[in-house]
């Protein structure tokens, strides 16, 4: 059973869940938050069961942290939408996994009264065929848009167009690692475990 739920993307100076767009969130809910180790520069991922994040409240994060947020609506590890917003207001958007998203997106006929039959039919591989046509020719503006977006938060490295571009072809086990791995190759500054650090740590007291 994989992670359904949300995955939010943001800097701060303090923790995220701090900001006041979470100021809702009981203690339980807060305790259920799960935090990925934070990259330099004060980029911090929170990772929230589903109910608890709405991408409306991308602007309010945007203006709480003066700085770019991105979001992945992720379904059973299996499929993401990810949604960003920089502090111009400008968004950009981009399916992981196009396999999966254009299964979700296919259109049923309204004259199908067996949905079992119409997913192994003909018809269905063919309306899957065409989405899934139309959502790898969306790829490339796709990934500008978050080349664009890595850019306006300020990231010193300058994303490359085809390594964008094949992640968001590509297909991992769980989503949420291609995420990770499409913060990675817009240039953001990799996350450090803190269990790393202290193993380090302890091999240069050894030393």
């Amino acid at each position: 059973m994989g992670f359904s739920g949300h995955v939010v993307f943001a800097r701060g100076e303090r923790p995220l869940l701090d900001a006041p767009v979470f100021d809702g969130l009981g203690a339980e809910a807060k305790r259920a938050v799960h935090a990925w180790p934070p990259r330099p520069g004060g980029w911090q991922t929170l990772q929230f069961d589903h109910g608890v994040w709405e991408d409306a409240l991308l602007g309010a994060l945007v203006e709480w942290s003066g700085a770019p947020v991105c979001a992945a609506d992720v379904s059973d590890s299996d499929v993401a939408l990810v949604t960003g917003v920089d502090t111009g207001g400008r968004r950009w958007q981009a399916w992981l996994n196009l396999d999966l998203a254009a299964a979700l997106l296919v259109e049923e006929p309204e004259d199908v009264d067996d949905t079992s039959l119409w997913a192994v039919s003909d018809e269905f591989a063919a309306a899957l065929s065409r989405k899934r046509a139309e959502l790898d020719a969306e790829v490339p503006a796709d990934a500008e848009g978050a080349r664009a977006w890595a850019a306006a938060a300020g990231v010193p490295a300058t994303a490359e167009q085809s390594r964008v571009e094949e992640l968001l072809r590509s297909h991992e086990t769980f989503v949420e690692d291609l995420f990770d791995l499409l913060l990675d190759a817009l240039g953001f500054p990799q996350a450090h475990d803190e269990d790393e650090d202290e193993h380090e740590d302890e091999d240069g007291a050894q030393d």
